[in-house]
């Protein structure tokens, strides 16, 4: 498995990563409610298929973590359920796949609204199919309330903010089943359950396995 080290950008000049200075690259993203588990699964499938792994989540961590300019706005956000802006979210993602050096990838959390999706259509990332990871609000807070892990976007009131934000989804998975690119997982499985459905997925695009 591969996972992307964040590092806070030093200038204004890094954060200006995209189609111009970035070659094409291959991604899936995996969607889906707090608690439905993408970051476990694009864990797993980073590990099975040999892909790069990027967690918008993480990146916002990190960013909050690192003390940069932008962590006040970021922790805010994630406190209150939140999206960070569009423009924000996609340079941050850009500048980690730019430093990965690799070009395919796993990525979760990402597009979360339509206007994610319409600044992701402006970059050199090529969407290969979409996991929707279903899961129940009641099974997500159960899940959510025992992971213990200590983060601060993890007490009831925030999971059902999140849980709510999610809904902005929605409008992105249509416009991508559209096209025949999303895979329906449940993700009240158990975690090999889950996995064996995404390798039924895999199976369909054997040139992200190569």
């Amino acid at each position: 498995m591969e996972k992307g080290k964040h590092v806070a950008p030093t200038d204004d000049k890094e954060m200006n990563v995209g189609v111009s200075t970035m070659n094409k690259v291959s991604a899936i993203f995996v969607l889906g409610p707090p608690g439905s588990g993408k970051s476990t699964q694009s864990r797993l499938i980073a590990e099975q298929f040999g892909l790069f792994h990027i967690s918008a989540g993480d990146i916002l961590r990190a960013e909050v973590e690192s003390g940069s300019e932008d962590s006040i706005m970021i922790k805010a956000k994630i406190a209150n359920g939140k999206l960070v802006p569009s423009d924000f979210m996609t340079r941050l993602l850009l500048r980690d796949i730019q430093k990965s050096g690799k070009k395919k990838f796993v990525i979760d959390g990402f597009p979360r609204s339509m206007d994610n999706l319409n600044a992701l259509s402006s970059t050199a990332i090529e969407t290969e199919f979409v996991l929707h990871l279903v899961c129940s609000k009641e099974v997500a807070i159960e899940r959510l309330s025992n992971r213990n892990e200590g983060r601060d976007d993890d007490n009831i009131k925030t999971i059902v903010k999140r849980f709510e934000c999610f809904e902005s989804v929605f409008p992105v998975l249509e416009c991508y089943e559209f096209k025949g690119k999303v895979y329906k997982i449940d993700a009240e499985k158990s975690k090999e359950g889950v996995m064996q459905d995404i390798k039924s997925a895999f199976t369909m695009h054997p040139r992200l396995c190569s």
